[in-house]
């Protein structure tokens, strides 16, 4: 029996390399980090107030409080810029974790309710709670991630014929109207209205420094518990069973990944409002790329995440300038047509 398991183990070993693509990857994160610093730039150049380049540069490195535009750099697109970036690399890990252990090609924060269950407790935590710090409402912004998640597989579940990844996707475009639905409700009878807006438009607008200091611990603990679990996330995207046989403690990877992802998700929520379908899309992309091996998938769909999320930014300032444009729309757009492809694609599993 010992010497089955160790085959199956080393076939499994054997098999993964094949099936990932290792230079390609580091083409990936090569390629994408340096998009990701072209872009960051262009995001703090354009705007409502046109920046030169050299202007950018003595704004971030030789910072002069006298000058407007040096100001407008520091206190307002430098953090925006940079809290775009941890909010896609947050979501796109999510997704990339949520799909990986559920083997659900659907699988996203915004499709499976975990986005809008964090949208509804900030409409709480606004209604109820008035004056709630901003690291109150990143707390009530977990603690609604959670809660969409669970009304999901909790209704998921209850069909007789099991988890298929359509049943989920619509128990969480049910969970997501009707969360959506209560918070509009709330937001009227309590005339926190205009705040509320802002969360389901999505965007980054409103990010400041304070958000992004908040979001870097995020980070660190968040990425990096991705990048430990990655290689058993890839073990267990083959299957349960098969993740068990080659002795792997699934439930703890679950909990583990369950945690990233209402961590990361949680922290994107509560600054960038509800941005859809960027764990959705990205995750898939990155597979293409990169192959199926997670602990390349992780940090190349962070970087991925990343530059979509900054460009979705700094297009929404461009579609109707001096206008902002929600960057919820813009990623619509792409997200949209993709979902309708791949439930159509699994449509076999109803």
């Amino acid at each position: 029996m010992s010497t089955k398991n160790n085959k199956s183990e080393q076939d499994t070993e054997n098999n993964t390399p094949h099936r990932s693509k290792p230079f390609t990857a580091i083409t990936v994160l090569l390629g994408g980090t340096i998009v990701l610093v072209l872009g960051l730039i262009l995001s703090i150049t354009f705007g409502a107030a046109n920046i030169n380049m050299k202007t950018v540069w003595t704004g971030v490195f030789q910072f002069d409080p006298e000058l407007t535009s040096h100001q407008i750099i520091q206190e307002l697109r430098l953090p925006r810029a940079l809290a775009a970036a941890l909010v896609g690399a947050f979501l796109a890990v999510s997704g990339a974790i949520m799909q990986g252990m559920t083997r659900n090609p659907l699988a996203s924060p915004s499709i499976m309710g975990v986005t809008a269950g964090s949208a509804f407790m900030i409409a709480i935590a606004f209604a109820f709670f008035p004056g709630t710090s901003y690291v109150g409402l990143m707390m009530w912004s977990f603690v609604g991630a959670g809660l969409g998640a669970g009304l999901v597989f909790m209704i998921g579940s209850l069909s007789k014929s099991g988890l298929t990844p359509v049943k989920l996707a619509l128990a969480g475009a049910a969970v997501t109207a009707l969360l959506q639905s209560i918070s509009s409700a709330i937001a009227i009878h309590f005339h926190v209205a205009q705040d509320i807006t802002f969360w389901y438009a999505g965007g980054v607008a409103g990010a400041r420094w304070f958000s992004v200091q908040l979001m870097i611990p995020v980070a660190i603990v968040g990425i990096t518990l991705a990048i430990i679990i990655s290689r058993s996330i890839t073990v267990l995207s083959l299957g349960e069973d098969v993740a068990k046989g080659l002795g792997q403690r699934t439930r703890y990877v679950k909990i583990i990944g369950t945690v990233v992802v209402l961590l990361l998700t949680g922290a994107a929520v509560s600054v960038a409002g509800t941005v859809g379908f960027i764990g959705l899309v990205i995750p898939h992309i990155t597979r293409f790329l990169v192959g199926v091996d997670y602990r390349w998938i992780i940090p190349c769909a962070a970087v991925l995440g990343a530059v979509l999320l900054v460009l979705a930014d700094l297009g929404a300032r461009m579609v109707n300038p001096p206008y902002e444009t929600p960057v919820g729309a813009i990623t619509a757009l792409i997200g949209v047509p993709f979902f309708l492809y791949l439930a159509r694609r699994e449509g076999r599993g109803l």
